[in-house]
């Protein structure tokens, strides 16, 4: 059950690099079919097997042998490892699909926002309304004491109040943090941050900030020191509350046990 779900997490996402590459630039990721961005040829099915194409066609296109960047394999691998690692930690049930939306929405949310440096409403908007049913009947607190669930128990929930107030929590404390920052914040970040607390509650919305800020503060040494950027130099804050999104539905509530045993 495992292999078919790591495999279904690789043809998603084949799907999420049509989503990375298309949403931005408002054409539809329904129609045309997948084409090479260099010589716009058709890829034919056999060229589209996530992962072992690639490793086949030696990283190029057949028909005009251009290169194809390795982020399509690595988005595959990736939304393939998410999936198996959530059906690994939650167990099986109706949550799954629900929690493969959002690590799927924060990958694509990721890409997008390091090449375009916006987050599109079409993920977010429908992510919070996703997020506040799953939260009601069916997604898992991931601050309850049980970390892994190797079996089907009851899962606590996150609960409609903990959604709705996670929410406005996340919405208004980063809505906050644009008004004092004057533009510093996007509204996608905003809104990104709604959809987090409307899958996960309030709790989340802290732990994420926390995490991201950190990671984002690493990686912004990194580049002024070893990179010659700048204070001022902008910096995609979308990538890093994905990332601490990700660690918090996973980890939140052994994160939260260390600290409170600190």
């Amino acid at each position: 059950m495992t292999a078919i779900i790591f495999i279904f997490g690789l043809i998603v996402g084949s799907f999420l690099n049509v989503c990375i590459y298309r949403l931005p630039r408002n054409i539809s990721i329904i129609k045309p079919s997948s084409s090479c961005p260099a010589c716009n040829t058709p890829i034919k099915p056999w060229d589209n097997i996530p992962i072992l194409s690639y490793l086949f066609l030696k990283g190029k296109c057949r028909k005009c042998g251009e290169r194809i960047s390795i982020r399509y394999p690595i988005v595959e691998l990736l939304n393939g490892i998410l999936y198996w690692s959530v059906f690994n930690f939650f167990g099986y049930g109706w949550h799954l699909p629900f929690l493969f939306v959002f690590v799927s929405a924060m990958i694509v949310i990721t890409f997008i926002d390091l090449d375009f440096q916006i987050i599109p409403d079409v993920i977010t908007l429908p992510g919070i309304i996703i997020g506040l049913i799953g939260a009601f009947f069916l997604l898992p607190d991931p601050f309850t004491p049980l970390l892994h669930y190797s079996t089907t128990p009851l899962l606590p929930v996150v609960g409609f109040k903990n959604s709705i107030a996670g929410l406005f929590i996340g919405g208004g404390l980063f809505y906050l943090i644009a008004i004092l920052s004057r533009g510093g914040m996007g509204g996608g970040d905003i809104k990104l941050m709604a959809m987090v607390g409307a899958f996960m509650g309030w709790k989340a919305i802290f732990l994420t900030t926390f995490i991201g800020s950190l990671v984002g503060s690493l990686v912004g040494i990194f580049l002024m020191v070893f990179k010659g950027k700048g204070r001022k130099t902008k910096i995609p804050f979308g990538p890093f509350l994905s990332f601490g999104s990700i660690i918090t539905l996973f980890f939140g509530g052994e994160i939260l046990k260390w600290y409170f045993r600190m």
